[in-house]
């Protein structure tokens, strides 16, 4: 019993509270977050579209996510984390209540568009804030605490969803657009505003350096990083996309996609919390490798299920190599960010996943129709071992990159700052 109480006090103990608000608003929105989830299956049985269209609506989802983690990013840095995160909650429930509310396939289309770009366009602001005000010594843990909390309500809206889906799925998109709405009430009434004042501007409101974009183009090192992920993202993505048809055609129902994929959340809450001390001291290159190899492995198996069990195995092995990945990314994310330029180098590695947002069941589609689905999932397993040894070759610039940026001082210990006057109380 000692241990365990000793084991949750280094889990838990010492971080920000304003870490805790942002880890509750994650739970809040992602107990929320039926729609994704659900959203091949709505536009194919719900609206009759096939499925090269309900990849197009899912892409566009994901191009107007690119849009919003670009938008995004600048935004964390010039206007603040704050405001930006509040424009993007309650942008993002008014959107997901006009997508259920849309019939035609152009307007399902285009509230795809805009749904995906408020959506995400709180992604660099909340990464950044989170960098902010987390000690770089507690941010192995504080990001797994965080990627818990998602899962633990992915898990759960994986479930509801399924059934809430078989009553009325405007259902769905009520309660997702009611857990936004909540989100951005805990940011305004608990979180302050903890952009940092860069080094050439220090006792002045913080301002990102102009050029900064140009800086983040030039930077090699974290493109090829970013590139990594997207090429993993690809992967990852055909969960939500092509997964839940492949299901279908095997005549297993959304109620069944639902208990699958929420194997998914429930085995990052049990284990999620472990990985830590698992992958501590490791080489984050060797560890990201192994997750590629493992995630590749779980897609590239799906080509073989035909029942709900097998499916559901495919599922935890490939989670094993989210679980291995995501603490990972974030922490390595955290060290290759100079904290003047932190929100758009966050936008930059979000707008991988809206890439693969945007491509992946677009391209999911394509292969699927024309090549098979057999074909789809071996070409998975082949992307993630490439992937992995791209991690391999490309690990020891990273360190090197990330060792240089400490000793010179760019990757500043977090501080949080006085809260800057927002727009409207100015």
């Amino acid at each position: 019993m000692r241990t365990m109480r000793s084991w949750f006090r280094d889990t838990t103990g010492g971080l920000p509270t304003t870490f805790w608000y942002l880890w509750s608003g994650t739970l809040i929105n992602r107990l929320g977050s039926f729609v994704l989830v659900f959203l091949a299956i709505y536009l194919t049985q719900e609206r009759g579209f096939s499925a090269s269209q309900a990849g197009l609506v899912i892409g566009l989802w994901g191009v107007g996510g690119a849009f919003g983690t670009t938008a995004g990013g600048t935004l964390a840095d010039r206007w603040g984390r704050r405001p930006t995160l509040l424009t993007a909650h309650v942008g993002a429930a008014a959107m997901m209540l006009g997508l259920g509310l849309a019939r035609d396939l152009w307007a399902v289309a285009l509230g795809a568009l805009l749904l995906g770009a408020f959506a995400e366009a709180a992604r660099p602001a909340f990464g950044a804030m989170m960098i902010d005000v987390v000690p770089a010594k507690d941010r192995l843990r504080a990001f797994s605490l965080n990627y818990w909390a998602i899962n633990l309500g992915f898990a759960c809206a994986a479930v509801l969803a399924g059934l809430a889906a078989q009553a009325d799925y405007l259902l769905l998109f009520v309660v997702d657009a009611a857990t936004m709405l909540i989100t951005a009430l805990i940011i305004f009434s608990k979180v302050p505003e903890t952009r940092q004042a860069g080094p050439a501007t220090a006792g002045t409101a913080a301002t990102a350096p102009r050029g900064a974009l140009r800086t983040i183009l030039s930077d090699r090192v974290y493109l090829g990083f970013v590139a990594l992920n997207l090429f993993a993202a690809l992967v990852f993505l055909q969960h939500i996309s092509m997964l839940p048809i492949a299901m279908g055609d095997d005549g297993l129902s959304p109620a069944t996609y639902g208990s699958v994929i929420a194997l998914n959340g429930i085995l990052i809450v049990v284990g999620q919390l472990f990985v830590p001390r698992l992958i501590r001291g490791r080489s984050r290159s060797h560890v990201l490798a192994l997750a590629s190899v493992v995630m590749g492995v779980g897609f590239g198996l799906t080509a073989f299920a035909s029942t709900a069990w097998f499916y559901g195995l495919t599922v935890l092995i490939w989670t094993v190599g989210e679980m291995l990945n995501s603490p990972s990314n974030s922490t390595l994310i955290a060290e290759l960010s100079p904290a003047e330029v932190r929100g758009r180098y966050q936008g930059v590695f979000s707008l991988s996943w809206q890439i693969a947002g945007a491509s992946a069941p677009i391209l999911g589609g394509l292969v699927r129709e024309h090549a098979g689905n057999d074909t789809l999932w071996y070409g998975c397993a082949a992307l993630g071992l490439l992937t992995a040894v791209a991690h391999l070759v490309s690990g020891p610039a990273r360190e090197r990159r990330a060792a240089a940026l400490r000793r010179s001082g760019e990757a500043l210990v977090p501080t949080t700052v006085p809260r800057a006057p927002q727009p409207a109380e100015a």
